[in-house]
């Protein structure tokens, strides 16, 4: 046997291995917490709809793990966790603008009391 036909089918054999997704598990612990942290400062799946679509997607991309389809597990773990950190967001953006709204309130009740008092 000479060398060139061993090198063409170690060649073809590194090809198929890297034909292959590896398990995607990083990026599930990053959407997992994603998740967590979505719940974490007060977004629910039933008020924010992004946080439902994170749920949705990440359930499927467990699905896809246990059936090792993993590339779409890695494609649904992404969006989920892009979809987590925007119900993140928008809930604290909620939460800003509720405070912003309560402090524009005190400060019209000062001003009015302070014309009230002149």
């Amino acid at each position: 046997m000479s060398i060139r036909p061993l090198f063409a089918a170690l060649a073809v054999l590194a090809l198929a291995g890297c034909a292959t997704d590896p398990a995607p598990n990083e990026q599930m612990r990053l959407t997992e917490r994603a998740i967590e942290q979505a719940h974490a400062v007060g977004a629910n799946a039933n008020d924010v709809a992004e946080l439902k679509q994170a749920e949705d997607k990440f359930r499927r991309a467990k699905a896809n793990m246990a059936e090792q389809a993993f590339r779409g597990a890695r494609r649904k773990a992404e969006q989920a966790e892009l979809d987590a950190r925007l119900a993140e967001a928008r809930v604290l953006t909620e939460k800003s603008q509720e405070q912003v709204a309560l402090l524009n309130s005190r400060i019209t009740r000062l001003h009015k009391q302070l014309e009230a008092a002149q």
